[in-house]
C-alpha cells in the first residue's frame, strides 16, 4: 500500500517528486549527465531578454505516472514495472480509481483516452512496445463516451425532479469495452494482469484518504439506501485512515478479468455474468420529490440488454491546431474540449501574452481580460455547434478557420469588456464553400445539467508511448445508485460500482439551433453520445515530437483549466509544476462572471489590484474556489527523459521509474 506521504497538501510547500524542466526555445533543454536513476538537473531558457529563471526536477527514463490519487498511481507504476506499457498502466489506473475515487469515475461511466504510440505498428500481430514503426508515431483517441439508450427522447428530462439523480440520466457505460479494446490492441499484458491491482485494492481495502473522507457523505452519495450504507455508514463519513473495502466491486472486476468485457455487456447467468442485469435494473431507479408541496414522481431509464450489448467504443482522430509554433492535439466531438480550447488559443495568439512590459504578464488585468473574453466567445460557439459528430454536422473545420476565428477574436479589445454578451457565430461558410448565413432565430440558450467531478491522469512508458486519459461518471457519485438488483430472497445483489448521470450533459429541454433552425446539436437522440467537456491534450514540438501530455477534471471548467496551463507553459514560460500550481481563471458561459482560484502555495492567487481592475471593466469576480486538478508529464524529445507533475488541489501523486 503506497505511503500517503507521497501526496502534497495545500498547507505545505509543494515539493512533488518530479518538477518538470522549463521549456527552452520551443524545446526543453537538459544537461545529459548524472545518474540515470534520479537526475537532479537545472535548465535555463531565455525569457524575452530577461534573466532566465531556474528550476530543478527529477528525471526518469523507465516511465512516469501522474494521477489524482496515490493508490491509483501505485497501481499504474506496478504495471509498468511488470513490463506493461503506458496503455496497460493507464487501464490499471482507471480501474484502481473506481475503487479509491468512486465518486469521480469507474466502470459505470466512460471517458476519452488519448494515446500517442511512439512507434506505430502496421500489423496486429505484435504487442506494442519495442518494435519499430513510424518515426513520430500516431496519436488517436479511444472514445468511450456513454450513449443514450434506444428508448431515449428529446423531452425525457422535462418535468423530472432532480433529473441528475434519477435513472433516466444513466447512459450506456463505455469504459469497460474501450479499455478492453485498448489493452487487446495496444497493450503488452493481458486484461486480467492489468486488473490485478484494482481487484486487490477492492478486496483487501485501502486507508481512506482525506479527499475520500471529505466527499464520501454528501447528499448525492446518499440518494439510495444502498449507497448511503457504503459511503455514509451510520450517517457519518469514514474517518481518514480507516479501512475501506468493496468486496462486491472486487467480484465484478474478477468477472471482467476472467470472461472479458462481454461479461459486463451481456447477461450470461450460466457464466455467472449478471452485471448487465444489475445495470439494467439499477437504472430503473426513480425517486419521487416534493416540489411546491406536491409530490412529483421520479423517472427511471429505458436502457435494455440490447443497448448494453450493442455498445462499441470508437477510435477517432484528435482535433489538431497550432499555437506559437507548437502543435496542439485535443479531443474531438462528441467532446467540445479540443475545439473550444484551440479556438480560444487562436483568438489569443495575436496578443503578446507573457510580456509584462506591455501589460500582459501573468495575472495582470490585460491578460485576464483577453482570456475571459476569448472564453466567452468560444463558449458561445460551443453552446450550439458542438455535439456527437456521428449525428450532427459539427463544423470543426469552420470553427478553426483563420478567417473565422480572426473575425470572432477581433471583438476582443484590451481594456474593455465584450458587451453585450456574445452570440454564437456562423462558421458554416468556412466549412462548406457557398454556404450563406441566414437570419438568426430568437431562441433560448440550451441548458445542460451539472458536471462537477471526473478524474484525469497521464502515463509515459520506457518506449516513449503516452496516454492522457479523462474518465468520469459525471456528477459526484453519479446518480448515487449502485448497479445491482433485488434477489429472490429479497436481498440486494450489488455489483459495487455507481451508475453515471451522463445523459444530463445533453440539452435537458428540446432546443433549436438559432442559426440553422434545426434541432439542437446536443439534444437527446437514441444511441447518441452527449456533448462532453473532457479535454485530454498533448503538445508537440513544431517538428512533431511529443512534449507534454496533460488534462483535468471539473465539468465545463476542464476546458479552461487546460487553457490556463497551456498559456502558463508556452507564454508565461513556467515549469510544468508551476504551471499547474498557478491560480486559474474560468468563464464557462457568454456572461461576464469570472471564476478564480488561489492556486497552490507558493502561488497565492491574483492580486487585489487585478481583481479591482477586472471589476472596474464590468466583470463579476467570484471568491476563490478550486478549479480543476491537472496532472501532466513532460518528455524531453532530445534525451527522452521524463518529468511528471501533479495537482494538490486533489491528491495528486507522481511516481517515476526506476524508483
Amino acid at each position: 500500500m503506497p505511503s500517503l506521504a507521497r501526496r502534497p497538501t495545500r498547507l505545505a510547500t509543494v515539493a512533488l517528486a518530479a518538477m518538470a524542466a522549463l521549456l527552452a526555445c520551443g524545446l526543453p533543454a537538459h544537461a545529459d549527465d548524472g545518474d540515470d536513476r534520479h537526475e537532479e538537473e537545472r535548465s535555463h531558457r531565455p525569457h524575452r531578454g530577461a534573466p532566465p529563471p531556474q528550476a530543478s526536477g527529477t528525471a526518469y527514463r523507465k516511465g512516469v505516472v501522474a494521477v489524482a490519487n496515490p493508490y491509483a498511481a501505485e497501481a499504474g507504476a506496478k504495471v509498468l514495472e511488470r513490463g506493461g506499457n503506458a496503455v496497460d498502466a493507464a487501464v490499471a489506473i482507471a480501474y484502481a480509481l473506481n475503487v479509491v475515487e468512486p465518486q469521480s469515475a469507474g466502470v459505470g461511466g466512460g471517458g476519452f483516452m488519448m494515446i500517442h504510440l511512439a512507434n506505430d505498428r502496421s500489423d496486429d500481430g505484435s504487442r506494442h512496445g519495442s518494435h519499430h514503426g513510424s518515426p513520430r508515431g500516431r496519436t488517436f483517441v479511444i472514445d468511450t463516451r456513454e450513449k443514450a439508450p434506444a428508448g431515449a427522447t428529446p423531452d425525457m428530462f422535462v418535468g423530472v425532479p432532480n433529473s441528475s439523480l434519477q435513472g433516466v440520466a444513466v447512459g450506456v457505460p463505455g469504459m469497460v469495452r474501450g479499455t478492453a479494446d485498448a489493452v487487446r490492441k495496444y497493450g503488452r499484458l493481458d486484461l486480467d494482469d492489468v486488473l490485478r491491482p484494482a481487484i486487490k485494492l477492492a478486496d483487501e481495502g485501502f486507508a481512506a484518504t482525506a479527499r475520500y473522507a471529505a466527499v464520501s457523505c454528501n447528499t448525492r452519495s446518499q440518494n439510495s439506501p444502498e449507497s448511503a450504507a457504503v459511503f455514509c455508514p451510520g450517517g457519518a463519513a469514514p474517518v481518514q485512515g480507516s479501512l475501506v473495502q468493496n468486496k462486491p466491486l472486487a467480484q465484478t472486476l474478477r468477472l471482467i478479468a476472467r470472461h472479458g468485457p462481454d461479461c459486463f455487456y451481456k447477461y450470461m447467468p450460466h457464466k455467472g455474468c449478471d452485471i448487465a442485469k444489475g445495470i439494467v435494473e439499477g437504472q430503473k431507479f426513480a425517486k419521487p420529490a416534493t416540489v411546491g408541496g406536491v409530490v412529483v414522481p421520479g423517472k427511471g431509464g429505458s436502457m435494455t440488454y440490447a443497448d448494453l450489448e450493442s455498445y462499441r467504443a470508437v477510435e477517432r482522430a484528435p482535433i489538431e491546431g497550432t499555437y506559437r509554433g507548437y502543435r496542439i492535439k485535443g479531443t474531438m466531438p462528441p467532446s467540445s474540449g479540443g475545439l473550444t480550447m484551440i479556438q480560444m488559443l487562436k483568438m489569443l495568439e495575436r496578443f503578446p501574452l507573457g510580456d509584462a512590459s506591455q501589460g500582459y504578464g501573468f495575472g495582470s488585468v490585460k491578460t485576464i481580460n483577453v482570456m475571459a473574453d476569448a472564453m466567452r466567445l468560444a463558449f458561445a460557439d460551443r453552446s450550439i455547434w458542438m455535439g456527437d459528430i456521428d449525428f450532427v454536422p459539427v463544423p470543426a473545420k469552420g470553427l478553426l478557420d483563420p478567417t473565422y476565428f480572426g473575425l470572432r477574436g477581433a471583438a476582443i479589445v484590451p481594456g474593455t469588456r465584450l458587451n453585450p454578451n456574445p452570440l454564437p457565430g456562423d462558421p458554416r461558410p468556412y466549412e462548406f464553400a457557398g454556404t450563406k448565413t441566414g437570419p438568426r432565430l430568437a431562441v433560448a440558450e440550451p441548458v445542460t445539467g451539472p458536471g462537477e467531478t471526473t478524474t484525469h491522469f497521464v502515463v509515459a512508458d520506457q518506449w516513449g508511448n503516452l496516454v492522457s486519459y479523462t474518465n468520469t461518471i459525471e456528477s459526484s457519485h453519479g446518480i448515487g445508485v449502485f448497479a445491482g438488483y433485488t434477489q429472490a430472497d429479497g436481498s440486494f445483489r450489488s455489483h459495487g460500482f455507481l451508475l453515471n448521470n451522463e445523459l444530463t450533459d445533453f440539452n435537458t429541454t428540446p432546443s433549436t439551433n438559432p442559426v440553422t433552425a434545426s434541432v439542437g446539436y446536443n439534444d437527446v437522440q437514441p444511441a447518441k453520445r452527449p456533448r462532453s467537456s473532457m479535454t485530454p491534450t498533448m503538445i508537440f514540438t513544431p517538428s512533431g515530437e511529443p512534449l507534454v501530455a496533460y488534462g483535468s477534471p471539473g465539468g465545463s471548467t476542464i476546458i479552461n483549466s487546460v487553457l490556463n496551463v497551456t498559456l502558463n507553459l508556452i507564454d508565461h514560460r513556467m515549469t510544468l509544476q508551476d504551471a499547474i500550481n498557478a491560480p486559474r481563471v474560468s468563464v464557462t458561459s457568454t456572461g461576464s462572471a469570472i471564476s478564480r482560484d488561489s492556486g497552490i502555495l507558493p502561488a497565492v492567487g491574483f492580486s487585489a489590484d487585478t481583481v479591482a481592475g477586472l471589476i472596474a471593466l464590468g466583470y463579476t469576480v467570484g471568491a476563490p474556489v478550486d478549479i480543476g486538478s491537472v496532472q501532466a508529464v513532460l518528455v524531453d524529445p532530445k534525451t527522452g527523459r521524463q518529468y511528471g507533475a501533479a495537482d494538490s488541489r486533489r491528491e495528486g501523486t507522481v511516481i517515476g521509474l526506476p524508483r
